[in-house]
């Protein structure tokens, strides 16, 4: 079984859209994407330096449009893996892949997404800091002592926290025994209780789209690792998802209870392949950066 993911915030790279306009048909469907978004995604992910596209608004866009593209072209030649699954953002560029809906319309949530949560994360001064290493239960003891949230858990002895900037100071101060503690650069506290004003804007988002269908492929939540049989319910848990914890050590588990055989990451890949080898060891991955790595992606579905 060879399991496609699509990354999150924070993957995104000055210029790393450049080698990807090379291709027959990219600048096309950016500009499509761009439109449907409602971002200039050719100029931000080929001219813009690291601040401005960091900024969730641009950021969001920017990696789902990257993973969609990626998809396109892998699978152009009919190539199908036998499941996805996204992380955090990663998930609407997930629904894209697995036919719940169309790209322009994933395109049009992330849009909406991206904005919203911005505007949430500019009422509190809040912000995330990944915790590496350390036990598990001493790690969300610190957390809960310091009023913080544990927004992602990555897997791989990794657990991000998120809430105000004082509670993350003091975390980093004092962290917990056997671990690091690492400011994330981003605009809020994402997947936490600072993200409830955004799903008003989401919901109505969702509401609006006209055609839903059922996962042709097999599709994990970041809700609780669990395989989702109905569109409906994975468009819902989309929602739910900005102001809820990301369960990718979950997701990784289905994928060994599955038996995953191979892992290929898309566009702007990395991170998810990075955790794929620490906490699925042996499990082959291709982490699809450029286009240039097409064809790697290609022998791992083949093979």
């Amino acid at each position: 079984m060879i399991v496609v993911v699509c990354p999150g915030q924070g993957s995104q790279t000055p210029g790393f859209l450049a080698p990807w306009l090379e291709l027959d048909g990219a600048a096309e469907r950016l500009a499509a994407f761009s439109e449907a978004a409602q971002v200039d995604l050719v100029a931000h992910g080929t001219e813009s330096d690291a601040d401005t596209i960091r900024d969730t608004r641009i950021a969001q866009p920017l990696i789902v449009a990257a993973s969609v593209l990626a998809w396109e072209h892998l699978t152009s030649g009919g190539a199908r893996p036998a499941g996805v699954a996204g992380h955090s953002v990663g998930e609407i560029a997930a629904l894209v892949a697995a036919g719940v809906i169309d790209a322009a319309t994933g395109m049009r949530l992330v849009g909406v997404r991206g904005r919203a949560m911005a505007d949430a994360a500019a009422l509190a001064e809040t912000g995330m800091s990944a915790v590496v290493g350390g036990v598990e239960e001493q790690v969300l003891e610190a957390l809960a002592a310091n009023d913080l949230t544990p927004a992602n858990y990555n897997g791989a002895g990794q657990i991000v926290a998120a809430g105000e900037l004082a509670g993350l100071g003091a975390l980093a101060a004092q962290a917990p025994r056997g671990s690091r503690v690492i400011p994330l650069q981003v605009a809020g506290a994402f997947h936490t209780r600072f993200m409830a004003p955004a799903q008003e804007q989401l919901q109505s988002a969702v509401d609006s789209i006209d055609a839903v269908a059922d996962p042709q492929l097999a599709l994990w939540t970041n809700s609780d690792g669990g395989r989702l049989d109905s569109g409906a319910r994975a468009l819902e848990l989309i929602v739910r998802q900005v102001s809820s914890p990301v369960r990718w050590d979950l997701c990784m588990a289905s994928f060994a209870e599955q038996g995953v055989t191979g892992i290929i990451e898309l566009a702007p890949a990395g991170a998810l392949t990075g955790l794929a080898k620490r906490a699925l060891r042996g499990v082959p991955s291709v982490a699809v950066k450029t286009p240039d790595d097409l064809a790697a992606a290609l022998e791992l579905l083949a093979a």
